[in-house]
C-alpha cells in the first residue's frame, strides 16, 4: 500500500470539493445529497455538514444508496453479495440531487447508482461529486465536482480510508484484489 494523500491533503481535497458544490447549490428548492455506500455515504455526511455550516439557511435531505443489485458485474463476483439498506426517505422528484462517491474510475458504479436513483423518482437534475477522479473511464461519465485527480498504474486501485470507516485517513494505491 503506497500513500498518495495524507490526512491533511485529503482534507484539502474535501475543502475544494465543498467550495465547488457550494457555488452550484441552488438558492431554493429541494436539495438532496445521496452517498453511495460505503465511503460515499461518509463523504456525503461530511459534505452536508460543511454546506450547512457555510449556509445555515440551507435545508438538505441526506440519503444513502446501496447499488449492489444494480451492478453489471454482480454475476461474475465470488461469494454472496453484501447488501445493505438504501436510505432515501424523502421525495427526490424535481430535486437537485448531488450523488457522492469516494473514487470515480470506470464509471460503472455511477451508472448503477443512476439506475438506482431513478427507481426512487425523477430528480430535476443529478450532479456527481467525487473525492478522487482516477481517470480511465469505460463509460461516458464525468464528475461535476472533483476533490483531486490521481492516477494509478494498470491493475492497481485507489483506496480512500476515512476515520469513520477505517480508523485513519488517507488515500492509497493498493494492488488489485
Amino acid at each position: 500500500m503506497k500513500r498518495k494523500l495524507t490526512a491533511q491533503q485529503l482534507a484539502a481535497a474535501l475543502d475544494r470539493l465543498t467550495k465547488a458544490v457550494l457555488a452550484a447549490v441552488p438558492e431554493e428548492g429541494p436539495i438532496a445529497v445521496i452517498g453511495i455506500r460505503t465511503r460515499g455515504e461518509t463523504l456525503a455526511q461530511r459534505l452536508v455538514d460543511r454546506l450547512q455550516a457555510a449556509r445555515g439557511d440551507l435545508h438538505i435531505d441526506r440519503g444513502v444508496l446501496d447499488i449492489t443489485f444494480y451492478r453489471d458485474d454482480l454475476g461474475t463476483r465470488d461469494g454472496a453479495p453484501l447488501v445493505r439498506a438504501t436510505e432515501i426517505d424523502f421525495d427526490i422528484n424535481d430535486a437537485w440531487v448531488l450523488l457522492v462517491d469516494d473514487v470515480l474510475h470506470t464509471g460503472r458504479s455511477i451508472r448503477a447508482a443512476l439506475d438506482a436513483i431513478h427507481d426512487f423518482g425523477r430528480p430535476r437534475l443529478v450532479r456527481l461529486a467525487v473525492l478522487i477522479d482516477r481517470l480511465g473511464r469505460e463509460l461516458p461519465i464525468a464528475a461535476d465536482f472533483v476533490g483531486r485527480k490521481l492516477s494509478a498504474p494498470g491493475p492497481q486501485r485507489i483506496q480512500v480510508l476515512l476515520k469513520e470507516n477505517d480508523g485513519k485517513e488517507g488515500v492509497f494505491i493498493v494492488a488489485q484484489d
